[in-house]
């Protein structure tokens, strides 16, 4: 723009316009007109080649303007507050722009024709000039007049105020939105239930509330639903108790089949018939008869050894060279008093565990099957003690019948017998049903609490009712607290076995199908085989590694302190389908049962011998069922402590003690085996106490050392695990035959072995076996031991 004498040029995007003789009301044209194109967006004009193009500033005076015509009043177009905004608008963006170097070089951009609305005024007279070059070749910027005084106040740019409307509006929607969202957030809280939160998974009071639950009457009630419902088979069962349990709230529950190979009694009874003198015994001693009644007792029929060779078999008693049967019988000295069993028969397997035709692998489609029908090619018979009686031909004496009197055949008689075993074998399905209760912190390491359904008719008593009925009201009571939020830590399996008279077929088959996760996992295995087979005495039996655990759980759930005073926890081996875990697995086993004071003293053979037994039996034993109830919640006291304990509650000195307790009295080896002995307690001290105690300090439980510190722990038994054993026998050398020896059960048997065949051979084998057992244990302590020691100073 160029305040000169032919007027005012105004230089645009469209072109250069020319004003004619400016006067006061054309300068306030002028303003109105600059104002409009400001709005229209052309605050920014440019010039092309050398002109520049000025700007009105406030503080300027131009040429050919008289001060007494900028002091008269106000037009009324300035006294409108948006066209002073306006004006305000532009003197600051061309203020911007006069500063800016490098402005000489901006060129007019003719091409660019904005429509001007409203740019043009009738006070205004402009007309398109060409654009032409000043005198001095660019245009001049007139000097600012120090006496211009401004008639108007600043105020805020528009885009600022505008700008500041838009924040605030922003900011009030979002308090508005703020606001809204807590008072929906408080009422949808007051009205919906809070979700159930998870518990302390070992807190003392959650034991008490899970315990409380297990009631005698429940145990009994489920006692006698089992036995109403009509079984033909396995199967039929198995689905029984997969349905008790889902009714329970165990989600995860399913069938495991395995079609195996079982001995069942055929469709007569075996005999026994003296050759001299004709006469037929059925195994019990009676006499054969012909009678039906007598033909289809159940009792005659189960009397028999599982896996026995069959047919007919001519055999003396007591022949010097060769033999070709077997006459299996009780002493009656080792018969409790409590019951009558001199003129029982019994039921025996011969089958050491699992499928005959699948030794060492599962019966899944596809594996192949040995033809083994027999295990043995000897003829074997169970017989009363009455029957035996009998076939010496000892006197009867009323006087001496309740007498433990040896049985010996008089030198000078030999007599010949006709064995008839008439047993069938045939391949048959067997169910194990197995439920999964989840872990919240490890759920993949396994504790596992098995009972059994599968027993023969009669034989045995109820005791497959009794287990699956203290299982199954454990169950009961956990999963109340489960659906409240409770878990335990780690994962429980609860497992009812199929097939367990003839051999625990059932956990075998499963265990074998899924050995090498249950090698890696299981960390015990609670036993619930036959809770009740007496009333006098409270037996507990675990492993060295579980026995603390055991007597401490034993003192708070006594009934009656008169029939559990104390009783003592020992290691010796257990019947049932604790068998593979302990023999096969190495894995730390305990069970509760309630039995007579004069069993509990004897030989194992008692509880593999299965007598029949009235059904009344268990409710003659427990009529309350009370001692149902303590056996439940014993189970249960170990089994949550074991699932829910941060650091597994096993005591590694305790092995230690009793390996030593084990080598006391022995007559050979003994200094070699106490040597290894002491070095392995040295380690389990320092194991307890540099790693255990700590661990157990909730203020020094990290996860890490406290994962490595139990997986330590639950490998401890795997050890002593022996190749083999003899007949009989565990595998797992810390388990003795019975409560009348401490010494280890494999040694024993190897010095009576050298005593009849005069040769150390078997002694030596056997306590080089022991040796490199204890060894072993002692070896993986301190692996143990050092794993820490690395992973602290990793840490460091």
């Amino acid at each position: 723009m160029d305040l000169g004498r032919r007027g005012i040029m105004l230089a645009t995007g469209e072109g250069i316009w020319r004003l004619s003789q400016p006067g006061r009301s054309d300068l306030i044209s002028l303003y109105f007109s600059l104002a409009t194109l400001a709005s229209a967006g052309l605050t920014s004009p440019v010039c092309e080649n050398n002109f520049k193009c000025l700007h009105i500033y406030k503080k300027m005076a131009y040429h050919k303007v008289n001060a007494d015509q900028r002091a008269q009043g106000h037009s009324p177009y300035l006294d409108n507050d948006e066209l002073q905004a306006t004006a305000l608008d532009l003197e600051w963006d061309m203020e911007k722009e006069l500063e800016e170097p490098g402005f000489d070089h901006f060129r007019l951009d003719s091409a660019a024709q904005h429509h001007l609305g409203n740019s043009q005024s009738p006070d205004l007279d402009l007309e398109p000039i060409q654009p032409s070059s000043s005198p001095k070749g660019r245009f001049q910027r007139l000097q600012e007049d120090p006496d211009y005084i401004s008639h108007y106040t600043r105020q805020a740019p528009k885009s600022i105020r505008c700008s500041f409307f838009r924040i605030l509006k922003i900011f009030c929607t979002a308090l508005i939105l703020f606001i809204f969202g807590i008072v929906i957030g408080y009422y949808a809280r007051k009205k919906c239930p809070s979700p159930p939160t998870s518990q302390e998974p070992n807190n003392p009071q959650i034991y008490h509330e899970i315990l409380k639950e297990i009631k005698a009457e429940n145990i009994k009630q489920i006692y006698r639903d089992l036995l109403e419902f009509p079984r033909e088979d396995d199967a039929e069962l198995a689905m029984k108790i997969l349905g008790q349990w889902r009714s329970q709230g165990l989600e995860d529950v399913q069938l495991a089949n395995y079609s195996v190979l079982l001995d069942l009694p055929g469709p007569s009874s075996n005999t026994v018939t003296l050759q001299n003198s004709g006469e037929c015994f059925y195994p019990s001693g009676q006499r054969c008869s012909r009678d039906p009644k007598t033909l289809d007792s159940q009792d005659l029929l189960h009397s028999y050894a599982a896996y026995s060779a069959k047919g007919t078999l001519e055999l003396s008693l007591l022949e010097g060279a060769g033999f070709g049967g077997v006459l299996v019988y009780t002493d009656p000295c080792d018969l409790p008093k409590t019951s009558d069993l001199a003129d029982k028969a019994f039921m025996v397997s011969l089958n050491s565990g699992g499928d005959p035709s699948t030794p060492g692998y599962a019966s899944i489609d596809g594996s192949y099957r040995q033809n083994r029908l027999n295990l043995t090619a000897l003829l074997v018979q169970p017989i009363s003690a009455l029957l035996a009686r009998k076939l010496v031909s000892l006197p009867e004496d009323t006087a001496q019948k309740d007498r433990c009197t040896p049985l010996q055949l008089p030198a000078a008689v030999k007599k010949t017998i006709i064995l008839n075993i008439q047993s069938v074998t045939t391949y048959k399905t067997i169910s194990n049903v197995i439920g999964y209760l989840k872990g919240a912190v490890f759920p993949d390491r396994y504790v596992v609490i098995g009972s059994h359904h599968s027993d023969l008719k009669g034989y045995g008593g109820h005791g497959w009712a009794s287990s699956t009925a203290v299982i199954t009201a454990l169950l009961q009571a956990l999963m109340p607290e489960v659906k409240r939020g409770w878990r335990p830590d780690r994962t429980l399996l609860f497992c009812s076995w199929g097939g367990t008279a003839l051999g625990n077929v059932g956990s075998y088959e499963w265990a074998e199908d899924l050995r090498s996760v249950l090698q890696r996992n299981v960390v015990a295995y609670i036993s619930l085989h036959n809770p009740v087979t007496g009333n006098s005495t409270l037996r507990p039996v675990a492993s060295p590694s579980l026995q603390q655990l055991a007597a401490e759980s034993q003192s708070f759930h006594c009934v009656e302190n008169a029939r559990c005073p104390g009783s003592n926890v020992s290691s010796v081996q257990i019947q049932g389908d604790s068998d593979y875990f302990i023999n096969h697995l190495g894995v730390p086993a305990t069970q509760f049962s309630y039995e007579d004071i004069k069993a509990s003293e004897n030989s194992s053979f008692l509880s593999e011998a299965l007598f029949p037994v009235p059904a009344t039996k268990t409710e003659e034993l427990d009529p309350s069922f009370s001692l149902h109830e303590t056996i439940a919640k014993l189970t249960g006291q170990v089994t949550l402590q074991i699932a829910t304990d941060p650091v597994l509650p096993f005591n590694a000195l305790d092995i230690a003690l009793e390996v030593q307790n084990s080598l006391k009295g022995d007559e050979a080896g003994v200094p070699q085996l106490l040597a290894v002995a002491s070095r392995l307690r040295d380690m389990a001290e320092l194991f307890q106490s540099d790693e255990m105690r700590p661990a157990n300090d909730p203020k020094e439980r990290a996860p890490v050392r406290v994962r490595m510190l139990n997986d330590v722990l639950q490998g401890l038994e795997k050890s002593f695990l022996l190749h083999q054993a003899p007949p009989g026998l565990y595998r797992n050398i810390l388990y003795r035959l019975d409560d009348r020896t401490s010494q280890f059960s494999v040694l024993l048997e190897a010095l009576e072995h050298c005593k009849l065949h005069q040769s150390n051979e078997t002694v030596q084998a056997a306590l080089s076996e022991v040796l490199n057992s204890i060894n072993s244990a002692q070896v993986y302590f301190k692996a143990g031991l050092d794993v820490f020691e690395t992973a602290l100073a990793g840490k460091k």
